[in-house]
């Protein structure tokens, strides 16, 4: 799946033209991280991960086993997107 079949916001992904970033090795995983961190659409990246259960990659700046592990804490949310892009940050939707 590329960035441009998910959504007009991966226009602005910082990582748009980047090959294989979502999908890093685990020694790569800080490097595309730091990438996301000042990434404008870091929140709408995160949610579509969330929200679709991808199970690979890094998304909004977490991996597959910080997302599944936010998700097991967070069984009673049923819209990510909702959460994030209202909240704006993982501390204050706690």
């Amino acid at each position: 799946m590329s960035l441009g079949e998910l959504g007009e916001w991966t226009l602005r992904a910082k990582c748009r033209d980047m090959e294989d970033v979502l999908f890093p090795e685990s020694k790569d995983q800080r490097r595309v991280r730091n990438i996301c961190m000042s990434c404008p659409v870091r929140m709408e990246c995160l949610a579509e991960a969330l929200d679709n259960r991808v199970q690979w990659g890094v998304w909004g700046g977490m991996t597959e086993r910080e997302r599944r592990r936010l998700l097991r804490s967070r069984p009673d949310i049923t819209s990510w997107r909702e959460v994030l892009l209202t909240y704006g940050r993982l501390e204050e939707a706690s």
